[in-house]
């Protein structure tokens, strides 16, 4: 069991992990930006550490200062959370090299799972069924002149979405109805991508009418 352990995130799931912590006598460290320094997970923890400025880039997606914060502070181990560096590989493997636990997958797990183009391509080699998409980044036209992504969206079919490639809820996630307005989603999408996770690859996937959305976690 661990002794302290600091959580790289903030709001309801920082508080959720720092909850679970106190039922197990850890003790935590919260870190966070200048937009965070009185919210409830800071004011929850029994130790904070400010990151950096208000923009995640520079606090929580900054994973040289989260494990500088971890071994200052004392921690064995860091929580992600979701989102921020969760499915980030480098961060784990950043974790590790700096002997500190990363509690979730293995980066080997991350790399191949943790980007969502990847997984794509992991499990069309695989066989398993997957929704009608791009397998490669999509092009961020600023010009308009980009005619690639239009063609694959027009093979795809629509109505289709852009989607971010490393990252999930919703962010980086825009539903496109037709051509025209793929271009102004496309460079939408991904500087919102790149602000939440980092990393501003997009790609094309088949929006699917009243699907129904399951969840399947995988470890390792």
């Amino acid at each position: 069991m661990f002794r302290r352990l600091l959580v790289a995130n903030r709001g309801e799931i920082a508080l959720r992990v720092i909850r679970a912590c106190r039922e197990l006598q850890i003790e935590t460290i919260a870190v966070y930006s200048d937009a965070d320094t009185t919210a409830p997970h800071v004011l929850a923890a029994d130790v904070a550490i400010r990151l950096g400025p208000a923009s995640p880039a520079e606090s929580y997606l900054d994973g040289p200062a989260i494990v500088a914060a971890a071994r200052r502070t004392g921690a064995e181990a860091i929580h992600p959370g979701y989102g921020f560096l969760s499915e980030r590989a480098a961060f784990a493997e950043e974790c590790a090299a700096a002997g500190l636990v990363f509690i979730g997958p293995e980066p080997r797990t991350l790399a191949g799972l943790g980007d969502k183009l990847a997984a794509r391509r992991t499990a069309r080699d695989a066989g398993v069924a997957i929704v009608p998409g791009t397998f490669e980044p999509a092009p961020v036209d600023r010009s308009g002149t980009d005619t690639r992504s239009a063609e694959e969206a027009d093979a795809i079919g629509w109505p289709l979405l852009v989607k971010a490639a490393a990252g999930g809820g919703g962010r980086g996630m825009r539903r496109v109805e037709q051509v025209e307005d793929l271009p102004a989603a496309l460079l939408a999408a991904s500087q919102e991508a790149s602000t939440a996770f980092g990393d501003g690859a997009v790609y094309l996937e088949r929006y699917v009418e009243a699907g129904r959305h399951v969840e399947v976690q995988l470890l390792g």
